[in-house]
């Protein structure tokens, strides 16, 4: 397993509303090997890409291992146009908040040996994007129990 393609997504219902993350870890032959949801409380849209590659990073070395990580070809897909555009730096970053979940991403891709982010369209994302709405939908279930 020399390649892993993370499909990330974030959503938020109402941005800001209700956010959460879907993230699919797949081989170099496109067979998924894990898929995560979580809620992430209150956010943005924007802030929910970040908080998915975020999360897909810190969960790759829980789950695959750091030393996995010094040695695979890591590309993350995301259909977020601005979220890649400044993680590639061809955008700036001019909030405050997005600057440091910038600065997160940076950190914990110091971990890897190669990665890189990749913008794809919202049709070759819907893996991730069907996690994001299956936590939304359950989160928002549940409080109607309630």
């Amino acid at each position: 397993m020399k390649k892993i393609i993370i499909y990330t997504d974030g959503g938020s219902r109402g941005n800001p509303g209700h956010s959460a993350v879907g993230v699919v870890f797949c081989n170099e032959n496109a067979q998924k090997l894990k898929e995560f949801g979580e809620y992430i409380g209150e956010g943005t849209n924007n802030v929910a890409e970040y908080q998915a590659v975020i999360f897909a990073l810190k969960k790759f070395k829980s789950v695959f291992g750091k030393e996995l990580a010094k040695v695979a070809d890591v590309e993350v897909r995301s259909d977020s146009e601005l979220m890649v555009s400044q993680l590639n730096g061809k955008y700036k970053i001019m909030e405050e908040g997005m600057q440091k979940l910038f600065i997160e991403v940076w950190n914990l891709k110091l971990d890897f040996e190669k990665i890189k982010f990749v913008l794809i369209s919202r049709e070759k994302n819907k893996e991730a994007d069907k996690m994001v709405n299956e936590v939304l939908d359950s989160r928002l279930k549940s409080q109607k129990l309630i």
